[in-house]
């Protein structure tokens, strides 16, 4: 395989509470695995990658250049990695050359971008003929608290937005279908409306002891839904996989 074996890469979930308070990242890198194609990339552009290292772990033998707007991440261990390199820069002006890398992953980061447009363009303009752009980002079902009943305890949804970085709340897959206009190879759905119940307290604003515990309370109800989850069912955040014209 080329890429990484999924259960080695579910374990590489880098929040302190993997298994409840960061269960939701956990989600996300299931989704990511699965639209992944297992293919010999060489290099790949992050594009937004920061301090996560996601796609080195996703594909831990190909080179990746990794460019975020945040010039300190240069300094965190997944960008001093020998397969790494870090380049500040920005996704809506690309300093590389056309067609120069065979993937180019934007895992949560166009939600972030003003101009998602001029950031798409330039990561097809980079990325060679038959090579894949693996997108994640909040769906139509996306909201914050996705229940009402769980306001008293969290932040509003513009508050959330707003400490994230988010310009848009985020995307249907038609609306990725017309901003990316590529043929769609796979997509898959994260965040159920069940396991979203972990999520929203991992967010809210009670004390961490308290998160922590409610979370651990929820664990049966989330570790179930999450194991029943199908791809395609419903969900409030999409990995999904793009593949350019052309042959590599």
């Amino acid at each position: 395989m080329y890429k990484v074996n999924r259960n080695n890469f579910l374990a590489c979930n880098p929040f302190p509470h993997p298994l409840t308070q960061g269960f939701f990242y956990r989600e996300k890198m299931r989704a990511i695995h699965y639209i992944a194609p297992d293919q010999p990339f060489q290099n790949i552009l992050e594009v937004g990658g920061g301090q996560g290292g996601l796609t080195t772990l996703l594909y831990p033998r190909s080179q990746v250049t990794n460019i975020d707007l945040n010039p300190q991440y240069a300094q965190t261990p997944c960008n001093q990695q020998k397969q790494v390199r870090f380049v500040c820069g920005d996704a809506t002006d690309l300093r590389f050359e056309s067609q120069s890398f065979d993937a180019v992953t934007m895992f949560d980061v166009l939600e972030h971008i003003p101009n998602d447009e001029k950031a798409v363009s330039e990561a097809l303009r980079v990325l060679r003929p038959g090579g894949f752009l693996l997108i994640s980002t909040p769906n139509e079902n996306w909201r914050f608290p996705y229940y009402g009943f769980m306001k008293s305890i969290c932040p509003s949804e513009a508050e959330v937005m707003a400490e994230w970085g988010h310009v848009r709340r985020g995307y249907t897959l038609d609306e990725l279908k017309n901003l990316i206009a590529l043929p769609c190879q796979n997509y898959a759905t994260f965040i159920n409306p069940l396991t979203v119940l972990c999520h929203d307290v991992a967010f809210s604003r009670l004390s961490d002891r308290k998160r922590q515990f409610l979370c651990k309370m929820l664990s049966p109800l989330t570790w179930l839904s999450y194991s029943l989850h199908k791809p395609q069912a419903i969900g409030t955040e999409t990995a999904s996989a793009w593949q350019k014209e052309g042959v590599r």
